[in-house]
């Protein structure tokens, strides 16, 4: 490109009669344009301090979104009546955050400095679930990573052979290798927390695998029962499960610290009460022990107190070394709230029985001759 040599110099003139003009104004209006460059510098500071978050919800499950992390920020949005939202947040770090349209939830990537945008129908959630604006990429990621495993791990993975199920865990693990680089722009440090999740979630998987194939094989219905001796009881002395043969018995396996353990207790007590007239006994064992409680004595005290506190029906025992005792490892327990019921001659019907909440227990017990 070539320029015309005298608009040059009349260009090189001008600039330096605006240099000459500045050196001679007073003080104060240098101040003025000084003041006035570093206002504009600070606002565009102040601008960059939020996310401005922002969506469409289609059949919302709630009049109010939650945004939190596991750091303890939360944040509530309200939803209009047409299901559109609008609000800025000053998160304290740029992350992934969990948001919650009643009990739905997911997650998003939020940055401050960044404008967000997320759409979905609750009707299919993770289905609908999309996201555009700054580092939507981060994002999107995240709930096709979900899909994949949604697409893949269901409860009839358990139900396959040992070759099918290692065989559909690679499977996995191959299509989020390959959505990884449909995502070339994220640095791969991001994708960090979704490996450590997968790996920890094939182990669970694998335990569980194990445990569903072992009471298949070997604590099949019909096999006699792994027995418990001398467990303390709630109620005063001990109890074993040879005191209750002639009975069928229902086994509680739960802890005082487990969630999903005292969701089931309203549903056992019903339970209980349904065939308090039945040859049935209901037995629940606390697996409290040192590691969680600090003491075997504390952890009794944490299992006392609660039995009395929620009014604990049914035969309540205290195994007598929480995870390590031997009647917990011979049924292969790995995980609680586990139930198992056991005929009047001790011998095994399900060793992994329905939970009290599931309708499925109702029509089991009903269909024997108690």
């Amino acid at each position: 490109m070539f320029l015309d040599p005298k608009k040059t110099i009349n260009l090189k003139r001008l600039i330096k009669s605006y240099i000459n003009l500045y050196k001679f104004l007073n003080m104060e209006f240098k101040l003025f344009i000084i003041c006035v460059f570093f206002g504009i510098i600070t606002s565009c500071q102040k601008s960059i301090e939020h996310v401005e978050l922002s969506g469409k919800i289609i059949n919302p499950k709630s009049e109010i979104i939650k945004i939190s992390n596991k750091l303890g920020y939360k944040k509530t949005i309200k939803i209009n009546e047409d299901g559109f939202f609008k609000d800025t947040l000053k998160v304290p770090t740029e992350g992934r955050y969990r948001f919650s349209d009643g009990f739905e939830t997911g997650q998003i990537f939020l940055k401050n400095g960044n404008t967000t945008h997320l759409s979905l129908n609750t009707e299919a959630f993770d289905e609908t679930l999309k996201f555009s604006g700054d580092d939507s990429d981060k994002s999107n990621f995240i709930i096709e990573n979900i899909l994949i495993q949604e697409k893949y791990l269901s409860m009839s993975i358990f139900d396959n052979s040992i070759e099918i199920f290692e065989k559909t865990l690679d499977s996995v693990d191959e299509e989020i290798k390959l959505l990884k680089k449909d995502y070339k722009n994220i640095e791969l440090s991001y994708f960090e927390e979704d490996d450590d999740n997968f790996k920890k979630l094939k182990e669970i998987y694998t335990n569980y695998f194990h445990e569903k194939n072992y009471i298949r094989n070997v604590l099949s219905e019909g096999t006699k029962s792994p027995i418990f001796e001398n467990f303390e009881n709630f109620n005063g002395g001990t109890t074993s499960l040879e005191d209750l043969i002639g009975s069928y018995v229902y086994i509680d396996i739960w802890a005082t610290w487990c969630g999903p353990c005292k969701k089931e207790i309203p549903f056992l007590k019903e339970i209980e009460s349904k065939y308090s007239n039945k040859n049935i006994k209901f037995v629940s064992i606390s697996v409290d022990d040192a590691k969680r409680n600090g003491s075997m004595e504390k952890a009794k005290n944490s299992w006392r107190k609660m039995v009395n506190d929620k009014n604990l029906k049914g035969i309540q025992l205290f195994s007598d070394n929480g995870w390590e005792t031997k009647f917990i490892k011979d049924y292969k327990v790995t995980g609680i709230p586990r139930f198992i019921l056991i005929n009047r001659e001790g011998k095994i019907i399900d060793a992994d029985a329905p939970r009290p909440s599931s309708p499925k227990l109702i029509n089991l017990i009903d269909s024997l001759e108690i």
